[in-house]
């Protein structure tokens, strides 16, 4: 095992005392071209290019002498110092930390970041990433090869974001650029790269405050708001504590992509959309849909709005992680299952059409859940009833052998 592990973070400032030190000391160096091309590097030192950290740590695990790092920005942040302290490597390691690439990206296009999402996007990730980058106003993009600006780009179609690529941070080869999200499929990109995604209505809680990122407590307390949050507009199928008991099915979060087919008031629209999660809304009427972005704006979230029919709409929507069908019965619940969500709700008001939704989503291969909710609204001055509502609670629910995307 090497005697000592020193992982020095690098920014493309001179390097420190410290750092200067435990690389002249060093029997082997791993890192980067750009790092392993640095005149502090002794010439006799074993030399690694990272590739696999993992592999790269096995290497380190089993040299006999002392070893180095080098990673560029602050090595524990999203960095390779995770990897090194995993326990089947059995490695104690110090840290020579430097400036992280994304708070030199954010200087360099003098922005704060205290209020920036930041994401890692690579091949498995790139979805859930597009997905934050859709539900927030200012998110910090870590890329990879095969999940750069030009795929975020193509993946955010119908969403206008303005792009702040930082590429080759540190180096000579230093370059900013900003574009449009629409046009950065048009340019090839550079690795590393950092993507300052902007844009969107400014959400609540967004003016700098007590936690780094978006407040999750901001808006007003609930899952759900009263129907006088909403104009007093809720149609059928939107009672306070149906879309209460749906949002608990669903459980979206952030990184999700959310459909709210017939989204009507837009009342689920915004209140899924509190949660941190993407939403598309849909719905074939327009003045639902102009009440669904009215509910967006109201509470400060970000909600992409869709006019038209399910389920010929849906064909060109991105894939949902979960879906709530407030109309169109089981046709559109039949198409939202084949496209594999992995949990879908809606509502009957018959056993009958309970029961024929429940049979669809059954050969699709989802398990699932009915409920008979009844609810009655008291009137506490008086004690009377005032409304009465009554329907059956469909729960779609993938198997847990189906891999999430």
């Amino acid at each position: 095992m090497a005697d000592r592990v020193t992982v020095i973070g690098w920014d493309g400032s001179p390097l420190t005392d410290a750092a200067r030190g435990a690389l002249g000391a060093a029997t082997l160096v791993a890192g980067a071209a750009h790092h392993l091309a640095l005149p502090e590097v002794p010439p006799t030192a074993e030399r690694i290019r990272l590739g696999s950290v993992a592999l790269a740590a096995r290497r380190i695990a089993g040299h006999r002498g002392t070893a180095v790092v080098l990673a560029d920005g602050d090595p524990g942040f999203f960095g390779v110092v995770r990897t090194l302290r995993a326990p089947e490597f059995g490695l104690e390691v110090e840290v020579v930390p430097a400036v992280s690439s994304v708070a030199a990206a954010f200087a360099r296009a003098g922005m704060p970041w205290d209020d920036a999402q930041v994401v890692v996007a690579h091949k498995r990730t790139l979805r859930r990433a597009v997905n934050v980058c859709r539900a927030h106003t200012k998110v910090a993009v870590l890329t990879a090869p095969g999940a750069g600006p030009a795929e975020l780009g193509l993946l955010l179609d119908g969403v206008h974001r303005t792009f702040v690529i930082c590429e080759e941070l540190g180096t000579d080869r230093e370059q900013v650029t900003v574009v449009t999200s629409d046009k950065a499929a048009d340019h090839t990109w550079r690795d590393p790269n950092v993507v300052i995604v902007i844009g969107g209505r400014p959400g609540a809680g967004e003016d700098g405050g007590w936690i780094a990122g978006r407040d999750p407590a901001a808006g007003p307390r609930g899952w759900t708001q009263p129907a006088e949050a909403y104009d007093g507009v809720l149609g059928e199928g939107e009672t306070e504590l149906l879309r209460a008991a749906q949002l608990a099915r669903l459980g979206p979060r952030l990184g999700d992509l959310v459909w709210d087919i017939g989204c009507g008031s837009g009342a689920f629209t915004a209140e899924a959309a509190r949660s941190g999660a993407a939403v598309i809304a849909v719905d074939r009427d327009p003045d639902a849909c102009a009440r669904t972005e009215a509910a967006a704006r109201r509470f400060g979230v970000q909600a992409q709005v869709v006019l038209g029919e399910a389920p010929h709409t849906l064909e060109n929507l991105p894939e949902p992680d979960v879906v709530r069908v407030g109309g169109g019965g089981a046709a559109v619940v039949d198409a939202v299952a084949d496209r594999r969500p992995q949990r879908i709700v809606t509502h009957a008001a018959t056993r009958d059409a309970a029961e024929l939704i429940g049979r669809g989503l059954t050969e699709h291969g989802y398990r699932v859940e009915c409920a008979l909710l009844q609810s009655v609204q008291l009137d506490t001055r008086a004690w009377t009833e005032t409304e009465r509502s009554v329907a059956f609670l469909l729960t779609g629910e993938l198997g847990r052998d189906e891999t999430p995307r």
